[in-house]
């Protein structure tokens, strides 16, 4: 179990991040936006983060971590949203990716990886989703078969966000087809210029490219790039998940749409409803910041929230898309541009709810959770 913080580690570790934040954006380096974990793209960022001791916070120093706790990480990466900043090409990979290998991969595959997700070097996408296997991800198809030296992946992943830039990609395939469709599932670390790996780009409705398509025609795989057991993938997903879902990047994705809320509540400070409608979502963003909170702390102990990350990624969801409505009611964005802070946050918003997990599946883990209390 990592120790606490310390009384002051939390707060030092935000004027940081903050000092940092600004100078980028003052300098002309970056436009806040939001869901910039996902759409802000700039290695340079991450690599000036990775410097500063930012990523990999809570990993061994001996992997280039920091050794810092979940709570000390939770408080740096709130900062970094808050900010808008560009932080896309480390955030999967810090996030759950070097996580999981530490816990399940190989002495080898630890050094070969982690060090280079520490430095800003090693950028990952996610490799779960399937045209027929999205919020059902044990129905994934992709397989691999054994071969000389290794494996051989053949299939087809979609939505995978920043695959055209990534270095690697984290990937669930089928091993053993059969046994049920939980079992026989195999988490693999996959080199994005690999022959056989082809990506093919998905603009969204705004123009914009960060979801792609990745197929895998006879992509041959280390045997060391295997995470974990052969076959036993899908535990390991199911608790790597709750390192996706029990962050703060769940509740804190339309932030600065927020922002511009306060912004114009203030100037209308006689308007009692939208002063009760910001009131309201204040106490609902304090409530699930505690959330966050929590994960981290149960993270610490070593345990893997599954619940707990499924109620937070629920409730932060709609909190977010509340917080967009909220700022269309007050008639402040009729005339809004795709690119402007609302226009971004209006168009991400149809994937709040299904990335990670659609609401359905949350809630039948969280149903299981009370069924078990």
């Amino acid at each position: 179990m990592n120790p606490s913080p310390g009384p002051d580690s939390c707060a030092a570790l935000r004027v940081q991040v903050r000092t940092l934040t600004a100078e980028w954006r003052d300098a002309g380096r970056y436009t806040p936006r939001s869901d910039c974990w996902l759409r802000s793209f700039d290695l340079e960022f991450s690599k000036e983060l990775a410097s500063r001791g930012l990523i990999a916070m809570t990993y061994p120093e001996e992997f280039g971590g920091s050794g810092r706790t979940n709570v000390e990480r939770l408080a740096v990466t709130e900062e970094l949203l808050r900010a808008g900043a560009p932080v896309a090409a480390h955030w999967i990979g810090d996030r759950q990716i070097g996580p999981s290998i530490l816990r399940h991969g190989s002495r080898g595959l630890q050094a070969e990886i982690v060090p280079r997700i520490a430095a800003g070097e090693a950028v990952f996408c996610l490799g779960m989703s399937e045209p027929e296997a999205g919020s059902d991800l044990a129905s994934v198809r992709t397989t691999a078969e054994p071969a000389e030296g290794g494996w051989r992946i053949n299939g087809h992943k979609i939505w995978t966000s920043q695959a055209h830039l990534a270095t690697h990609i984290y990937l669930l395939a089928r091993t053993d087809r059969s046994g049920r469709k939980h079992e026989g599932l195999t988490e693999f670390v996959v080199d994005m210029d690999a022959d056989g790996v082809s990506v093919t780009p998905i603009v969204d409705l705004s123009g914009e490219h960060h979801f792609n398509e990745v197929r895998f025609e006879n992509v041959l795989v280390p045997a060391h790039r295997v995470i974990g057991e052969v076959g036993g993938g899908w535990r390991q997903v199911v608790e790597q998940l709750s390192f996706e879902r029990g962050g703060a990047e769940r509740v804190l994705s339309s932030y600065p749409v927020l922002v511009e809320l306060l912004a114009e509540a203030a100037r209308r400070a006689d308007d009692r409803e939208l002063q009760s409608l910001l009131g309201s979502l204040v106490a609902r963003l304090a409530v699930l910041r505690r959330l966050c909170f929590e994960v981290a702390r149960a993270m610490d102990a070593g345990e893997a929230p599954v619940q707990q990350a499924a109620s937070l990624k629920y409730l932060g969801n709609a909190f977010e898309r509340d917080v967009i409505e909220a700022l269309r009611r007050t008639g402040r964005c009729l005339d809004a541009a795709p690119d402007s802070v609302f226009g971004q946050a209006l168009l991400a918003s149809p994937g709040f709810g299904l990335r990670g997990g659609a609401a359905e599946v949350l809630l039948s883990l969280i149903a299981r959770q009370e069924a078990r209390s």
